[in-house]
């Protein structure tokens, strides 16, 4: 029996990286209406079912879930009312964070969950991952991420005065806020470039490139990593998972990187 890794489709795993590390997905919700998609959260009945399901699998040994920021849904406040069912055996990681940031700590929990280490030890390594790790958005334009709510009106304009054409955007603490100043896309992923190098020094990265529609761009961005990035580096490239690219649009870049080591200060 081992301990159990639950994650919403927000982390953005293939299905097969949940096949093959055995973690679970709970599906966000993604509906159809006149004025275009929108996305709903995962209730706290959903998601004690699931819990209850894993914990049956794992043999009580524990589940580790990791859900979107509280910040952009309310799964994760469903999933601490549904933790509270499972006293001591189910731990909520408040991840402040979307996308393969959440799944690369997925990852790296389940790795350790198959390897026999305990609810501690799991629960610790997804905390640890999700520290070092940073998230990035560079995005064709801003309509959706603003009509979503996920993004203020002033930081659209800001966004708007200080690049006339596309934002990159880091996602810190739960919030977007605006990293670059670049106008093209080749100089936007030179700026992502750099943004990594200044934290990952000479040590090695594991980076996960993720596109709605834009395969080539995303192949683009993975050559300007792989040119700078320390040996013993990783890029993967995934496409936007469609509870994300509702909100961000067509030809959106997202950019997950995690380090070596945690942020100093």
């Amino acid at each position: 029996m081992t301990v159990r890794i639950v994650v919403d489709s927000a982390a953005g795993l293939s299905e097969e990286l949940l096949q093959e590390l055995d973690i679970t997905e709970a599906a966000l919700h993604v509906m159809e209406g006149d004025e275009g998609a929108s996305t709903s959260g995962l209730s706290a009945i959903e998601l004690a079912a699931c819990y209850a399901r894993q914990l049956e699998r794992g043999g009580d040994d524990g589940v580790v879930a990791l859900h979107l920021s509280k910040h952009f849904s309310s799964t994760w406040s469903a999933a601490v009312q549904a933790a509270g069912v499972f006293p001591d055996t189910v731990r909520v990681v408040e991840t402040d964070t979307a996308g393969m940031s959440i799944g690369a700590a997925a990852m790296a929990a389940a790795t350790l969950a198959r390897e026999g280490a305990d609810l501690d030890e799991c629960e610790a390594m997804a905390r640890s991952t999700i520290e070092r790790s940073e998230t990035w958005l560079y995005l064709s334009q801003l309509d959706d991420l603003r009509k979503s709510g996920r993004l203020s009106t002033g930081t659209a304009v800001l966004s708007a005065a200080l690049l006339a054409t596309k934002p990159i955007l880091r996602l810190n603490a739960g919030k977007l806020e605006l990293a670059g100043k670049t106008r093209t896309q080749t100089k936007a992923f030179a700026k992502l470039a750099e943004l990594v190098m200044e934290r990952a020094g000479d040590k090695p990265v594991f980076a996960a490139i993720q596109h709605t529609d834009a395969v080539e761009a995303a192949n683009q961005l993975a050559d300007t990593l792989e040119a700078v990035l320390p040996d013993g580096s990783r890029i993967l490239i995934e496409p936007l998972v469609d509870v994300i690219s509702v909100h961000t649009g067509q030809g959106a870049i997202g950019l997950s990187v995690v380090f070596s080591s945690q942020r100093e200060g």
